[in-house]
């Protein structure tokens, strides 16, 4: 009986041990939470009067971790030091003048910390020819060149449509560089190939009309399956898109057609009225959508479409169907 009491009571003395250890964990666990949780939050959330943080060359994250705290900018250095480790972002961290507010999350100061105030930020839309990215850049940087167009030009169709900040001294090398990584990624995110006989130049071209010639999603997928279903019956393209580029200048990039596209630049390479087949490059540098829509187009049999007044598109068959729509909707294709 008193070896009995004894493992009994040795046993209750490890369950409370146990469950000791339990709690300490949960509390050392939840101390951890609270601090980093009170770390991160703004150092005074009611004041959100900016004040001007240089980060100097050479500085690193604790170094610029201590001069927030002392600035006030920040509660807890080693809080910050280990946000911006998580986030990966060290090395993004620029030299320059900052306008950060007390009132601002430790992780939003981080953000503003990968962008000085004298970086310049551009967006590139979607669907843009490289001539007007080089009138969006010529508009940006001081140190812009007239070489700079044809540069782009010859990156037709890869610099993909984004938001991008440089330096205010970039080089065109490296403003074409980031764009083509940027495509490079995007392009290899999208689902395999699902035109799996066509080069990824061909896809690239397609998806560049598609972009030009689709004013809804919806419309994407239908008009490449049209170009794939000309492609493969040898039919000529009548893209009105690859007109345009082929006579788009920079008083109107894309001038509006009022003749049959046969009748315009017909010697054109770019004139997919009088050449089969696709054009020699992509016209214009397209977005995800219509890189997705190009490598998976809807199934269907249209050859055909036009444009009503509102941009959506009306798809046929047959010629019959076609002329259809052209008498019901009054439009050119």
């Amino acid at each position: 009986m008193q070896d009995y009491a004894r493992r009994k009571s040795v046993k209750n003395n490890s369950m409370k041990k146990f469950f000791f250890l339990i709690i300490l964990l949960i509390l050392l666990l939840g101390g951890i939470g609270a601090w980093w949780i009170n770390g991160i939050t703004p150092a005074n959330s009611i004041d959100t009067k900016t004040q001007t943080f240089e980060v100097s060359k050479g500085e690193d994250v604790r170094m610029i971790a201590n001069n927030l705290k002392a600035q006030g900018l920040i509660k807890d250095p080693i809080i910050f030091y280990l946000l911006v480790k998580q986030k990966a972002i060290g090395s993004k961290i620029q030299a320059g003048e900052f306008q950060l507010s007390p009132s601002m999350s430790a992780g939003k100061i981080a953000d503003v910390l990968q962008l000085a105030t004298d970086d310049v930020r551009i967006t590139i839309p979607e669907g843009k020819r490289a001539e007007e990215i080089a009138q969006i850049l010529r508009t940006h940087f001081t140190n812009y060149q007239s070489s700079w167009e044809q540069q782009l030009v010859a990156n037709e169709g890869y610099l993909f449509p984004d938001t991008y900040a440089f330096s205010k001294d970039t080089d065109i090398n490296t403003i074409i560089t980031t764009m083509k990584g940027n495509f490079d990624k995007k392009y290899a995110s999208i689902p395999s190939d699902g035109k799996s006989g066509f080069s990824k130049a061909q896809i690239v071209t397609i998806a560049s009309m598609v972009e030009r010639e689709a004013r809804f999603a919806e419309d994407r997928p239908l008009i490449a399956s049209v170009i794939y279903n000309r492609l493969a019956d040898g039919m000529p393209l009548q893209i009105d898109a690859t007109i345009q580029y082929a006579i788009g200048d920079q008083n109107n990039w894309w001038p509006t057609l009022t003749n049959s596209g046969g009748n315009i630049a017909p010697t054109s390479p770019y004139n997919t009225y009088t050449n089969t087949g696709l054009p020699p490059t992509p016209i214009a540098n397209p977005g995800v959508a219509a890189i997705q829509a190009a490598m998976h187009p809807a199934q269907t049999t249209y050859l055909f479409y036009i444009t009503d007044p509102s941009g959506h598109n009306h798809y046929a068959t047959t010629t019959e169907e076609h002329d259809a729509n052209i008498k019901k909707y009054g439009l050119s294709q």
